[in-house]
């Protein structure tokens, strides 16, 4: 199991110390197609550079903008929402409204598809998915780039960081497709999900459908280790076809665990709470006696 927390700092591996690594980390660079060359995350001036960590055995994707080396996920939305041979782009962080004017929240992506005077025919949604940390990472991403080639293969011995499967689905996915995809949905819009493939693994298994049939593509990516480059390579793994409100049932419904244990459960604390209320509060005679 690999004892450092850190899978890619500024888009390299913690061991790659080649010049273009370190010139990416010296300058605080983004190499994943960031809306600004810098990275951004989670502060402007002293950014948390950490695109991916080790979780166990398995990378967990940290960074929504990690998706975007190469324009992968893009290109593969575009695939599902268009046919063949449609003009098409990108625009990024569209606000949603819904019939109030009030925010639904940002769109990832909105991709729109046009004719040969510009005007846009059709458009569908590309949102990104990545996980929540669970654990302090800025301890680790702090002391491995004070001295990169000291921590390159660190034992840390500090708090746990982890990958927040629940949160990230609970807090995050979940709302988005209640929310915003909702509006889509009643505009018989098409969506698009990019994640990781261990996060794909800990949403409930999705009833597929033919992609003629769905209105949602899940895109499930994951990063491959080239060796010769000393890298991550960002790879497709899976398409996965569904149809909303079936998928949104599936995800937002738990499944029930053992009626059995609870009651059992139920009888525990209801027995000790029974045991505490007939236990007299004051002293018995045999219990001075023995003082």
């Amino acid at each position: 199991m690999p004892t450092h927390p850190l899978a890619e700092v500024f888009g390299f591996p913690t061991t790659n110390l080649s010049a273009t690594a370190e010139r990416f980390r010296n300058n605080r660079l983004c190499p994943y197609n960031n809306k600004a060359p810098s990275c951004t995350k989670d502060k402007a001036k002293d950014p948390l550079g950490v695109c991916s960590i080790f979780d166990g055995e398995q990378l967990a994707i940290t960074c929504p903008v990690r998706f975007r080396q190469d324009w992968l996920i893009v290109e593969e939305a575009a695939n599902f929402l268009f046919p063949k041979g449609t003009s098409w782009t990108s625009l990024q962080e569209i606000r949603l409204n819904d019939a109030y004017g009030k925010s639904a929240g940002n769109l990832d992506f909105v991709l729109v598809a046009y004719d040969d005077e510009g005007r846009i025919i059709d458009f569908g949604s590309l949102e990104v998915q990545a996980v929540y940390i669970s654990g302090n990472v800025r301890r680790p991403f702090t002391q491995y780039m004070n001295d990169r080639k000291a921590n390159q293969n660190m034992i840390w011995e500090g708090s746990r960081v982890r990958a927040d499967y629940l949160s990230s689905s609970r807090k995050r996915l979940v709302p988005q497709m209640l929310y915003k995809g909702s509006i889509l949905q009643a505009w018989k819009k098409k969506q698009t999900v990019a994640l990781h493939r261990a996060f794909f693994d800990t949403l409930p298994r999705l009833p597929e459908v033919s992609p003629e049939d769905a209105d949602i593509a899940w895109l499930i990516y994951e990063l491959e280790f080239i060796e010769a480059q000393n890298r991550f390579q960002l790879v497709s793994y899976d398409t996965v076809y569904t149809q909303f409100e079936v998928a949104l049932q599936k995800i937002t419904t738990p499944e029930a665990g053992s009626l059995d244990k609870f009651v059992a459960e139920l009888q525990t604390k209801l027995d000790t709470k029974l045991d505490d209320h007939y236990s007299p509060d004051t002293p018995t005679l045999a219990d001075i006696i023995t003082r």
